[in-house]
């Protein structure tokens, strides 16, 4: 251990570690639209894509707008890229897994590009087959059961705001809080100042 250098043990432990990201740069471009197009079926191998994340994940491996939006429509017209779909799937797969509130999932759908329409679409299916209170009393008996100790209103509060970040309505929140823990009065806590 003695013989070896401090600098030779620092240049092995950068091994140790992944590279980041960065490290690799930009994606190879693209030439040709066939390139293109077997680029996005690669991606959507991995997983479902909306439109604009399509748009933006192909707009990284060619700059031609033309041969972009050409691979775009195509994938459209062989129905392997459609929003209305993604949003159904999207929220399906968010509630049922993830117990996640439609805020929360309409948010997150926003990100993703998806239009306004097919979110509100796809929530509204989702309501006919979901109860967002069983969700919610879900969510709150799973956490008291980890919860040790006494229940105090530091904890009501905490479990009051994970229930605000997953999507829930505050209303319905407090409703089922009350209803599950008897307690009278739930905190008012204001998300923002956290």
């Amino acid at each position: 251990m003695n013989d070896v250098p401090h600098a030779a043990l620092a240049t092995r432990a950068f091994f140790l570690y992944p590279y980041p990201m960065s490290a690799f740069g930009k994606p190879r471009q693209l030439e040709t639209e066939a390139e293109l197009y077997d680029a996005a079926i690669k991606i959507l191998m991995r997983r479902a894509h909306s439109v604009s994340e399509m748009k933006k994940a192909l707009a990284r491996r060619c700059k031609d707008e033309n041969r972009l939006k050409s691979v775009v429509e195509r994938l459209k017209r062989e129905n392997l890229i459609d929003d209305a779909r993604y949003a159904k799937q999207f929220v399906r797969f968010r509630t049922e897994t993830r117990k996640q509130g439609q805020f929360r999932i309409a948010r997150e759908l926003r990100a993703r590009g998806v239009p306004d329409r097919h979110i509100e679409a796809a929530l509204k299916e989702a309501a006919e087959d979901a109860n967002p209170a069983a969700l919610i009393r879900q969510r709150i008996e799973r956490k008291l059961r980890m919860t040790r100790g006494e229940i105090d209103q530091r904890k009501l509060a905490s479990l009051y705001r994970s229930l605000l970040g997953a999507g829930f309505p505050a209303d319905l929140i407090r409703k089922e809080i009350r209803r599950i823990t008897h307690e009278e009065e739930v905190p008012e806590v204001d998300v923002e100042a956290e």
